[in-house]
Formats: structure tokens, sequence, C-alpha cells
């Protein structure tokens, strides 16, 4: 009996494996939850944001109370919050190699919004880019990693001082440097530099974003993670680099047109978001090559599908506020014919540009 037992005792596990078979389960309904969730709170987004500025145009028109005495502002703004914290969970569920590519869904719901409800014109790259963007989202649901982590503290922990994330951290530290040097003190007003700050902040926002979803999703399972210190270091790296992220944001949506920051802060926080998962929570490990492959080149469509959606739309020009219409001086006779005033772009063509950052979304106005 006793050579029994023996024989069939299990061997002790060492630290690696034993955090490696913490995340190996695999069952797919939690999987497809958090697909569900984040596809939902992407489209919740985009709908927030086209009922915010339509909101915006309704009360510029009637030229009465300030646009935040909208009840309907009011409304996209919870719907907003509510979408968020969907993208929030969602992190908890599934892996953020998928989550973050899926933003495209908020700039396909954002096209179909603008036709139908804004009465936009489809133009024929808004059906190409559409059919793209859900092809390479297709492609990215069936062949993205299909592991369902358990995210603890004690797993947080052992990713965190794991050699090869400390590499990547000491390499985007310095590369983050060396942009902000660039951009402050030489004064480099590229978009591509701005976009490649938001974007390094955006891995670091992807990878704390994940840990604190996934402790809390464990806390409600009944597994408490909140006492562990670790969870409140994530939460202070969620904060504060959705804080600066959404400081570099509005300063690129100042100084560039929504139609290049859209589809290169798309590019570039899915690829952090991206490589941060592949880092940080090794989740391609395992993954066949055939998967990758397929992975990546949807990732590929849907970058193609967001730029011929973004592109070639009407800039939104705002008005100098010291300027005077010629015919609103006063004692002025109103013999000069004035020119009609341009018809202002509605908002459903640039809704998308305000999908950025899964974890940091802001409205411009």
């Amino acid at each position: 009996m006793a050579n029994l037992s023996s024989a069939h005792a299990t061997p002790p596990l060492t630290s690696a494996q034993a955090h490696r078979a913490e995340i190996m389960e695999n069952p797919l309904q939690t999987y497809l939850l958090g697909i569900i969730i984040s596809i939902c709170g992407n489209v919740l987004i985009s709908i927030s944001l086209n009922i915010q500025k339509y909101a915006h145009v309704r009360q510029s028109q009637r030229g009465s109370k300030p646009y935040y005495t909208s009840a309907m502002w009011w409304c996209g703004v919870v719907l907003m919050g509510v979408g968020e914290l969907g993208n929030f969970a969602a992190y908890g569920f599934a892996p953020a190699s998928l989550i973050a590519p899926l933003g495209c869904v908020s700039v396909i719901a954002s096209a179909v919004i603008s036709v139908v409800f804004l009465k936009e014109t489809v133009r024929a790259s808004d059906i190409v880019g559409g059919t793209l963007a859900i092809t390479g989202t297709y492609l990215l649901v069936t062949f993205a990693p299909h592991t369902s982590t358990h995210i603890t503290a004690h797993l947080v922990q052992y990713y965190a001082v794991s050699w090869h994330f400390l590499l990547y951290l000491f390499i985007e530290v310095i590369i983050f440097c060396i942009l902000l040097y660039l951009y402050k003190r030489r004064n480099v007003k590229h978009i591509v530099i701005v976009m490649l700050l938001v974007a390094l902040l955006a891995s670091l926002t992807v990878i704390s974003v994940k840990a604190v979803s996934g402790m809390i999703t464990e806390s409600i399972k009944g597994q408490l993670q909140l006492i562990y210190p670790i969870f409140y270091v994530m939460l202070v790296v969620m904060v504060a680099s959705c804080a600066f992220q959404i400081k570099f944001l509005n300063q690129a949506m100042k100084m560039f047109d929504a139609t290049e920051v859209v589809p290169i802060n798309f590019v570039f926080f899915t690829a952090s978001a991206i490589v941060a998962g592949i880092v940080f929570y090794q989740e391609f490990e395992g993954l066949a090559l055939l998967n990758i492959f397929m992975f990546l080149f949807g990732c590929l469509l849907s970058f193609l599908g967001v730029f011929l959606i973004a592109r070639n739309r009407p800039k939104i020009k705002q008005q100098d506020r010291n300027f005077i219409a010629m015919d609103r001086i006063p004692g002025r006779r109103h013999t000069d014919k004035v020119q009609p005033e341009a018809k202002t772009p509605t908002y459903g063509s640039l809704a998308a540009k305000l999908m950025c950052n899964r974890a940091g979304q802001t409205d411009d106005s």
C-alpha cells in the first residue's frame, strides 16, 4: 500500500511550474465573456460620444444654456462610464493582447451610427474599411490565446520581478526619456513622437489595468487579493499612467487633426498592449506559429480598416473667440453679402478619435 501511494505521489512543483499551473486552466465561457463585455463596452462608448456631440450641436444651435446643463449630454457621460467600466472588467476575463485590438469595434460602431442616425454620406473607404476591420476582429477572436488567466497577487508579483519584464521596463524607460527630451527640450512636435509617448504609457496602463481588474475579479470569487501591497502599487501605476496618457493625447489633439491621431494612436496603442501582454503575462507562451501569424494578420487588417474609416474626414476648425462676424458688428448696415457659415461636421465621422485607449478616452470638448 505504501509502495502504491509512493508510486502515485506527485513530485513537488518548482515556483515557475506552480505559477504556470495556476494560469493554464481554460474555461471557454470566461474567455467568451471577456470578449462580449469588451465589444459591448466599445459600442456603448461610441453611442455615448455621438450622444454627447449631438447635445453639443443642439445646444450651440439654440445658443441658450451650456452643454453640461443638458440631460442628453449627461446621459452620454453615464453611457461612457458604463462602457469604460466594461472595458476595465474585460481585462479580468480575457488576454490583454486580445482586448486592446477590439477597440476597432468602437470605430466601426461610430461609422454605422453616423450613417444611420446622423445621416452622413457613406463613402467607399468606409465600406472597405469596415469590412477589413470586421474581418480582422474575427481573426483576432479566432486565433488569439484562449487561456483564461487567474490573476492573483502572487502571480503579479512573480511576473513583476521576472528578468524579461525588468529588461522590457528598462528599455521602455530609456526610450520614454529620449522621446520626452526631444519633445520638451528640443521642441520636436512630430505626431509620431507624441503618439509614441502615449503608447509607452499605454503599455503600463494595460499591465496595471489587467492586474487590478483580475485581482478584483478573484476577490469577488472569494479569494481576497486586496490585502496585498501589489494591488495598490498597480492601482497607483494605473491612475498615474492614465493621467499622463490623457495629457499627451490631449496635446496631440490640439496640435494635429483627429484624422491623423486616430489611426496612429490605434496602431501604437494596440502594438504596445500586445507587447505588454506577451512580455508581462506571457500570453503567447505555447501558442502555435499559425495562430501567431493569423493573429498578427488580423491586427494588420484592423489597422487598415481604422485608417480607411478615419482618412479624409472633414477637419474640425475651431473659431477664434475674439472673432466677430461682420453681420454682428453693432451699428453696421447689412448691405454687404455675408458668406454663409460653413456647416459644422457631425461628430459621427470624427467620434472615432476618442476611442483611443481603452483605459483613457476623453472628449476634446
